[in-house]
Protein backbone atom coordinates (compact mmCIF):
# COMPACT_ATOMS: atom_id res chain seq x y z
CA UNK A 1 0.00 0.00 0.00
CA UNK A 2 1.64 2.85 -0.92
CA UNK A 3 1.30 6.13 2.06
CA UNK A 4 1.28 9.59 1.33
CA UNK A 5 4.02 11.65 3.28
CA UNK A 6 2.28 13.67 5.87
CA UNK A 7 1.78 17.32 5.35
CA UNK A 8 1.71 19.47 7.85
CA UNK A 9 -1.16 22.48 7.36
CA UNK A 10 -2.29 19.98 4.37
CA UNK A 11 -5.65 19.92 3.07
CA UNK A 12 -6.27 17.19 5.43
CA UNK A 13 -4.85 18.25 8.47
CA UNK A 14 -6.54 22.00 8.02
CA UNK A 15 -9.72 20.00 7.27
CA UNK A 16 -9.43 17.94 10.79
CA UNK A 17 -8.56 21.12 12.69
CA UNK A 18 -11.52 22.84 11.26
CA UNK A 19 -13.51 19.74 11.95
CA UNK A 20 -12.50 20.56 15.57
CA UNK A 21 -14.21 23.58 16.29
CA UNK A 22 -17.68 22.80 13.38
CA UNK A 23 -18.69 19.95 15.04
CA UNK A 24 -19.17 20.73 18.39
CA UNK A 25 -20.74 24.36 17.54
CA UNK A 26 -23.48 22.44 14.68
CA UNK A 27 -24.41 20.08 17.76
CA UNK A 28 -24.36 22.31 19.96
CA UNK A 29 -27.25 24.68 18.13
CA UNK A 30 -29.11 21.10 17.21
CA UNK A 31 -29.27 19.84 20.73
CA UNK A 32 -29.96 23.12 22.38
CA UNK A 33 -32.82 22.30 25.10
CA UNK A 34 -33.25 18.58 24.52
CA UNK A 35 -31.48 16.72 27.43
CA UNK A 36 -31.91 13.60 26.35
CA UNK A 37 -30.24 14.13 22.33
CA UNK A 38 -27.64 15.97 24.56
CA UNK A 39 -27.03 13.03 26.17
CA UNK A 40 -26.53 10.57 23.07
CA UNK A 41 -23.99 13.41 21.54
CA UNK A 42 -21.88 13.00 24.92
CA UNK A 43 -21.81 8.98 24.99
CA UNK A 44 -21.01 9.42 21.01
CA UNK A 45 -18.28 11.24 21.88
CA UNK A 46 -17.28 8.58 24.76
CA UNK A 47 -17.21 6.07 22.35
CA UNK A 48 -15.31 7.49 19.55
CA UNK A 49 -12.95 8.71 21.75
CA UNK A 50 -12.51 5.51 23.40
CA UNK A 51 -12.55 3.60 19.69
CA UNK A 52 -10.00 5.66 18.37
CA UNK A 53 -7.50 5.45 21.09
CA UNK A 54 -7.50 1.21 20.88
CA UNK A 55 -7.66 2.33 17.00
CA UNK A 56 -4.12 4.04 17.42
CA UNK A 57 -2.56 1.15 19.45
CA UNK A 58 -4.13 -1.76 17.13
CA UNK A 59 -2.81 0.11 14.42
CA UNK A 60 0.78 1.09 15.65
CA UNK A 61 0.69 -2.70 17.22
CA UNK A 62 0.61 -4.01 13.67
CA UNK A 63 2.80 -2.28 12.19
CA UNK A 64 5.08 -2.80 14.97
CA UNK A 65 5.43 0.68 16.35
CA UNK A 66 4.35 0.16 19.60
CA UNK A 67 7.55 0.39 21.73
CA UNK A 68 8.39 2.06 25.87
CA UNK A 69 8.12 5.43 24.29
CA UNK A 70 4.45 4.91 23.34
CA UNK A 71 2.80 1.57 24.37
CA UNK A 72 2.18 3.47 28.10
CA UNK A 73 -0.57 5.81 28.87
CA UNK A 74 1.68 8.31 29.85
CA UNK A 75 1.29 11.18 27.80
CA UNK A 76 -0.82 13.97 28.56
CA UNK A 77 -3.71 13.38 25.54
CA UNK A 78 -3.86 9.68 27.45
CA UNK A 79 -5.27 11.80 30.34
CA UNK A 80 -7.12 14.18 29.03
CA UNK A 81 -8.79 11.70 26.93
CA UNK A 82 -9.66 9.56 30.32
CA UNK A 83 -11.08 12.60 32.03
CA UNK A 84 -13.03 13.81 29.13
CA UNK A 85 -14.36 10.15 28.71
CA UNK A 86 -15.47 10.67 32.33
CA UNK A 87 -16.85 13.60 32.38
CA UNK A 88 -18.95 12.80 29.17
CA UNK A 89 -20.58 9.96 30.84
CA UNK A 90 -20.97 11.55 34.27
CA UNK A 91 -20.83 14.99 34.29
CA UNK A 92 -18.87 17.17 37.09
CA UNK A 93 -16.99 20.37 37.54
CA UNK A 94 -13.39 18.65 38.42
CA UNK A 95 -13.48 16.15 35.66
CA UNK A 96 -15.18 18.83 33.11
CA UNK A 97 -12.91 21.59 33.71
CA UNK A 98 -9.60 19.22 33.96
CA UNK A 99 -10.32 18.42 30.61
CA UNK A 100 -10.69 21.60 29.34
CA UNK A 101 -7.65 22.99 30.33
CA UNK A 102 -5.89 19.51 29.11
CA UNK A 103 -7.43 19.28 25.73
CA UNK A 104 -7.12 23.49 24.85
CA UNK A 105 -3.62 23.78 26.55
CA UNK A 106 -2.02 20.09 25.39
CA UNK A 107 -4.38 18.39 22.97
CA UNK A 108 -4.61 20.99 20.65
CA UNK A 109 -1.30 21.57 20.49
CA UNK A 110 -1.02 17.54 19.67
CA UNK A 111 -3.46 18.22 16.73
CA UNK A 112 -1.57 21.18 15.39
CA UNK A 113 1.92 19.33 15.32
CA UNK A 114 0.49 15.68 14.75
CA UNK A 115 3.59 13.31 15.52
CA UNK A 116 2.24 11.08 12.10
CA UNK A 117 4.43 10.09 9.68
CA UNK A 118 1.36 9.13 6.63
CA UNK A 119 -1.32 11.78 5.82
CA UNK A 120 -4.82 10.83 4.68
CA UNK A 121 -6.21 8.41 4.23
CA UNK A 122 -3.53 6.30 6.50
CA UNK A 123 -5.16 4.22 9.35
CA UNK A 124 -2.89 6.03 11.74
CA UNK A 125 -3.19 9.11 10.70
CA UNK A 126 -7.21 9.00 11.24
CA UNK A 127 -6.99 8.01 14.42
CA UNK A 128 -5.08 10.26 15.79
CA UNK A 129 -7.08 13.09 14.44
CA UNK A 130 -10.13 11.57 15.31
CA UNK A 131 -9.14 11.42 18.48
CA UNK A 132 -7.23 14.73 19.35
CA UNK A 133 -9.80 16.42 17.51
CA UNK A 134 -12.71 14.40 19.21
CA UNK A 135 -10.98 15.63 22.49
CA UNK A 136 -11.30 19.16 21.70
CA UNK A 137 -14.62 18.92 20.45
CA UNK A 138 -16.11 17.30 23.21
CA UNK A 139 -15.05 19.50 25.50
CA UNK A 140 -16.16 22.76 23.50
CA UNK A 141 -19.78 20.70 23.23
CA UNK A 142 -19.62 20.32 26.98
CA UNK A 143 -19.15 23.88 27.05
CA UNK A 144 -21.34 25.24 24.27
CA UNK A 145 -24.18 22.98 25.10
CA UNK A 146 -23.92 22.38 28.80
CA UNK A 147 -23.47 25.46 29.48
CA UNK A 148 -20.11 24.15 31.88
CA UNK A 149 -17.27 26.11 32.22
CA UNK A 150 -14.14 26.68 34.63
CA UNK A 151 -14.27 28.98 37.92
CA UNK A 152 -11.60 30.88 39.73
CA UNK A 153 -10.93 28.17 41.52
CA UNK A 154 -10.59 25.58 38.66
CA UNK A 155 -6.70 27.22 37.75
CA UNK A 156 -5.29 26.15 41.15
CA UNK A 157 -6.85 22.60 41.20
CA UNK A 158 -5.47 21.86 37.34
CA UNK A 159 -1.90 23.26 38.20
CA UNK A 160 -1.73 20.87 40.80
CA UNK A 161 -3.54 17.33 38.63
CA UNK A 162 -0.59 19.10 35.91
CA UNK A 163 2.03 19.09 38.17
CA UNK A 164 1.00 15.16 39.49
CA UNK A 165 1.16 14.21 36.16
CA UNK A 166 4.47 15.77 35.46
CA UNK A 167 5.83 13.68 38.28
CA UNK A 168 4.19 10.19 37.13
CA UNK A 169 5.63 11.18 33.38
CA UNK A 170 8.98 12.03 35.06
CA UNK A 171 9.15 9.39 36.95
CA UNK A 172 8.30 6.64 33.93
CA UNK A 173 11.22 8.45 31.97
CA UNK A 174 13.57 8.31 34.97
CA UNK A 175 12.87 4.17 35.67
CA UNK A 176 12.04 3.28 31.64
CA UNK A 177 14.21 5.52 30.02
CA UNK A 178 11.53 7.20 27.80
CA UNK A 179 10.30 10.70 26.65
CA UNK A 180 6.54 11.08 27.95
CA UNK A 181 5.77 14.73 28.53
CA UNK A 182 9.07 15.57 26.76
CA UNK A 183 11.18 15.97 29.87
CA UNK A 184 14.08 14.17 28.24
CA UNK A 185 13.99 15.66 25.03
CA UNK A 186 12.02 17.41 22.17
CA UNK A 187 9.68 15.84 20.44
CA UNK A 188 10.82 14.18 16.43
CA UNK A 189 8.42 16.57 14.84
CA UNK A 190 7.67 19.51 14.44
CA UNK A 191 5.68 21.73 16.86
CA UNK A 192 6.31 24.77 19.35
CA UNK A 193 9.58 23.08 21.44
CA UNK A 194 11.55 24.41 17.82
CA UNK A 195 11.89 27.69 19.23
CA UNK A 196 12.29 27.11 22.85
CA UNK A 197 15.82 26.70 24.23
CA UNK A 198 17.27 23.30 24.47
CA UNK A 199 17.38 20.88 27.43
CA UNK A 200 16.72 21.19 29.63
CA UNK A 201 16.27 24.98 29.71
CA UNK A 202 12.79 24.45 27.70
CA UNK A 203 11.29 22.79 30.20
CA UNK A 204 10.69 25.65 33.03
CA UNK A 205 9.86 27.68 29.58
CA UNK A 206 6.91 25.12 28.73
CA UNK A 207 5.63 25.27 32.41
CA UNK A 208 5.44 29.40 31.88
CA UNK A 209 3.74 29.06 28.45
CA UNK A 210 1.47 26.40 30.07
CA UNK A 211 0.73 28.83 33.33
CA UNK A 212 -0.16 31.41 30.47
CA UNK A 213 -2.05 29.50 28.47
CA UNK A 214 -3.97 28.56 31.35
CA UNK A 215 -5.10 32.05 31.88
CA UNK A 216 -5.73 32.89 28.11
CA UNK A 217 -8.12 29.61 27.83
CA UNK A 218 -10.07 31.19 31.63
CA UNK A 219 -9.68 34.63 30.02
CA UNK A 220 -13.39 34.66 28.35
CA UNK A 221 -14.86 33.57 31.44
CA UNK A 222 -13.49 36.34 33.30
CA UNK A 223 -14.38 38.74 30.86
CA UNK A 224 -18.12 37.36 30.68
CA UNK A 225 -17.90 37.48 34.60
CA UNK A 226 -16.90 40.87 34.61
CA UNK A 227 -19.54 41.67 32.46
CA UNK A 228 -22.30 40.26 33.92
CA UNK A 229 -21.15 42.23 37.21
CA UNK A 230 -20.89 45.87 35.24
CA UNK A 231 -24.58 44.74 34.27
CA UNK A 232 -25.88 43.78 37.68
CA UNK A 233 -24.32 46.77 39.29
CA UNK A 234 -25.61 49.23 36.81
CA UNK A 235 -29.20 47.91 37.42
CA UNK A 236 -29.25 48.25 41.19
CA UNK A 237 -27.98 51.79 40.51
CA UNK A 238 -30.69 52.38 37.95
CA UNK A 239 -33.49 54.48 39.45
CA UNK A 240 -36.83 52.72 40.28
CA UNK A 241 -40.26 54.21 39.70
CA UNK A 242 -42.61 54.87 42.29
CA UNK A 243 -46.00 53.19 41.39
Amino acid sequence: MHHLPFVLFGVPHQTALALAFIVPVTLAVATRGRPRAQRLVRYGFAGILIASWLAWYLISGMRGWLTLDNLLPFNLCDWAMFVLVFALLRPGQRSYELAYFWALGGTLQGLVTPGVPYDFPDPQFLAFCVLHAGIIAGVLYMTLALGMRPVPASLPRVIGWTLAYAAVAGLADWGLGTDYAFLRAKPANASLYDYLSPWPVYIPEVIGIGLVSALVYYAPFYFLDLNHAASRKARNRAPRLRA
